[in-house]
């Protein structure tokens, strides 16, 4: 489900460029979905390494957290902004969608779409341990699950190692086994990824679950409703982007740079978030 703030006035100006954040590296999934699907567009992506997962700190500080990098973004001349992070969205979007006036897109798990293809109507989600007991969240369950059982299963301790890079390591093959078996003895066959970070791990969790078992994740529908919302507003870029996309992160950079060079396959500068 996608969701999209509550415009004030029209913008004009369609060169700006597109804000994008998330807690971490996650939302990396969905920046690179975005310029595939709007190559003239140049993004400016934060990462609130620092802080992540957001799904282990308190909903006060999501927010505050989510104000500053929107705050920080405004600043920089964004046209729109991405809340490219499930936790956030469900914590801090409508407290956002209040106070900015330009085109705000969040995410939250597809949880409609699953329930359309699902044949046997059970239903996993892989949620961060705030998303997971978030009134908004469940709300949403409720509201679209139409008869079908949800089994939702936060998962401690993977935005972490994906952090890291540790996707290939044991210690994160283990832990992902300890969240996944008990989805499939639920005979589940259908299972929305409910992080950002998530689609990181696709490889790994096809390795654990059945061919059977469907992934849904939200990186396309994200860019499209970005791009509607552009379209709508006249903020679309229609000319060749000629200044390069900007990566930040709240955390220490030469930890860092790697792996979003790894994880956006080709060489980035990533600069400090002051």
């Amino acid at each position: 489900m996608i969701i999209t703030s509550r415009h004030k006035n029209t913008l004009t100006n369609n060169n700006k460029p597109i804000g994008i954040f998330d807690s971490g590296v996650g939302g990396l999934s969905i920046a690179k979905r975005i310029t595939e699907h709007l190559p003239n567009e140049q993004l400016i992506y934060i990462a609130d390494s620092a802080y992540a997962p957001y799904g282990d700190i308190s909903n006060v500080q999501i927010v505050e957290r989510v104000n500053f990098i929107t705050d920080v973004l405004l600043k920089k001349n964004c046209k729109a902004i991405v809340v490219a992070c499930n936790t956030a969205t469900v914590n801090a979007i409508d407290q956002l969608r209040d106070r900015l006036s330009i085109p705000i897109i969040g995410v939250e798990p597809a949880i409609k779409p699953a329930e359309k293809i699902s044949k046997t109507k059970n239903i996993g989600i892989l949620v961060t341990q705030a998303t997971a007991t978030n009134k908004r969240f469940l709300a949403l369950v409720n509201k679209y699950k139409n008869g079908s059982k949800v089994f939702i299963q936060p998962c401690l301790g993977l935005v972490e190692l994906i952090e890291h890079g540790q996707q290939e390591s044991s210690e994160f093959k283990h832990l992902l086994k300890s969240y996944l078996f008990p989805l499939i003895e639920s005979n589940v066959d259908t299972i929305v990824l409910g992080c950002t970070h998530y689609p990181f791990m696709i490889k790994a969790i096809k390795d654990i679950m059945p061919d059977s078992i469907k992934l849904i994740e939200t990186a396309t529908p994200v860019s499209e409703q970005l791009e509607r919302q552009l379209i709508k507003y006249k903020l679309l870029s229609n000319t060749p982007m000629n200044s390069p996309h900007q990566f930040y992160t709240s955390h220490d950079i030469s930890a860092q740079n790697e792996i979003f060079s790894q994880l956006w396959i080709s060489p980035i500068k990533l600069e400090l978030l002051l």
